[in-house]
C-alpha cells in the first residue's frame, strides 16, 4: 500500500481538499484509497458527508491502540474511497501519546497490521502543526504531498515544513520523501500569485506540479454539501484541475500490484 502524507504546517493551505478530491479522483480512475482523517478538527470526515453519530471508530482509536485500521475504516459515499474518521479525542492525543511506547510510531504500526491488498494507496490528512499527529503521519508515509498556497507568508512556511522534514528523516524515516508540492488558491488577477508560483518552482524545480489548483467558489461549497467538489461540481475549474493533479501524481507513483496484474 502506498502511503502519501497530505501536510503543511500551515492553516488554510487547502490540504482537506486536496485529500479529498485527489482520493477521489483516484478512486474514480479505479484505485483502492483509504483517507486517513488526523486532524482533530475533523473536517475531512465532514467534506466526506460522514456524520459524527456515525464515527465509532477514530483515528483517535487507532493511535492509542483500541482498533485495527480494518475495523476503523468505514465506506464512503464514494466507490473505492474508505475513511477513518475523526472525532474530537483525537485533540487530546498529543498529550496521551506522550507516554506510550513508539510514541511516534503509532500509525505505522498499525497500518503495518493491514492485510496485503486491501488498498492501493492511502492519503493521511494532516493537521495544521507539526506535533506528534504530523509526526506520526510523516514516521508512518513513504511520501509527501505539500499544497501550498499562493502567497507571500506560504513561502516562509515551506521553509520550516522542509527543515521538519529533515528532521524526521534523520530521526524517524530515513526513506520518507516528498512527492510533490502542489500550488493552490493560485488567482489569475493577482499578480503575487503568479509572482509566489515562479518563486516555489524557481526553488524546487521539476517537485512542484505543474497543474494549479485555482480559487473556486464550488471547491469551498462542496464540504458543506458532505461531498467533494468533484462530485459536487465534476465540470467547476477546481474539479477539473484536481483530476489533472491526480493524473500527475499518478505518474509519480509506482502502478499497484492489483492494477498493473
Amino acid at each position: 500500500m502506498i502511503r502519501i502524507a497530505v501536510a503543511n504546517q500551515k492553516g488554510g493551505v487547502g490540504k482537506t481538499t486536496t485529500a479529498i478530491n485527489i482520493g477521489t479522483a483516484l478512486a474514480a480512475m479505479g484505485w483502492k484509497v483509504l483517507l486517513i482523517d488526523l486532524d482533530p478538527q475533523g473536517n475531512c470526515s465532514t467534506g466526506l458527508g460522514v456524520d459524527r453519530a456515525d464515527r465509532l471508530r477514530s483515528s483517535y482509536d487507532l493511535l492509542v491502540g483500541q482498533c485495527s485500521v480494518v475495523e476503523a475504516a468505514i465506506a464512503t459515499k464514494v466507490p473505492r474511497l474508505d475513511l477513518v474518521a475523526s472525532t474530537v479525542d483525537l485533540s487530546g492525543a498529543e498529550i496521551e501519546l506522550v507516554d506510550m511506547e513508539r510514541r511516534t510510531h503509532r500509525l505505522d504500526l498499525a497500518l503495518d497490521a493491514v492485510p496485503a491488498g486491501r488498498w492501493d494507496v492511502m492519503l493521511i490528512d494532516c493537521p495544521p502543526s507539526l506535533g506528534l499527529l504530523t509526526i506520526n503521519a510523516m514516521s508512518a508515509a513513504a511520501s509527501l504531498l505539500v499544497p501550498l498556497q499562493c502567497e507571500f507568508f506560504a513561502l516562509e512556511g515551506l521553509s520550516q515544513l522542509l527543515q521538519t522534514i529533515e528532521q524526521v528523516r534523520a530521526r524517524f524515516n530515513p526513506a520518507l520523501q516528498i512527492l510533490g508540492v502542489a500550488l493552490t488558491m493560485y488567482d489569475r488577477r493577482n499578480r503575487l500569485s503568479e509572482q509566489v508560483a515562479q518563486d516555489v518552482r524557481a526553488c524546487l524545480g521539476k517537485l512542484v506540479f505543474e497543474t494549479v489548483i485555482p480559487r473556486n467558489v464550488r471547491l469551498s461549497e462542496a464540504p458543506s454539501h458532505g461531498m467533494p467538489a468533484l462530485i459536487y461540481d465534476h465540470r467547476c475549474s477546481g474539479s477539473e484541475a484536481y483530476i489533472g493533479l491526480a493524473r500527475e501524481l499518478m505518474a509519480r507513483l509506482p502502478l499497484p500490484t492489483r492494477a498493473a496484474a
